[in-house]
């Protein structure tokens, strides 16, 4: 699945790590998400849709 997850993260000035320890997922889950090697599951895509405070389908599209 496509993502804006690394543009989003980084202007926020958000290291995978710190979004990592904010949503309570390993930095490797966010770097995984971010090279779409994996989707991630409908509760944590809302939990990164409210951390961006924007609609999962303006993250994420199929």
């Amino acid at each position: 699945m496509k993502n804006r997850m690394r543009d989003l993260r980084l202007a926020q000035g958000l290291s995978q790590n710190a979004l990592a320890e904010a949503l309570g997922v390993s930095r490797q889950t966010i770097n995984a998400i971010e090279n779409e090697r994996y989707d991630p599951s409908l509760p944590l895509a809302f939990a990164i849709a409210k951390i961006f405070n924007l609609s999962i389908e303006a993250i994420f599209t199929p």
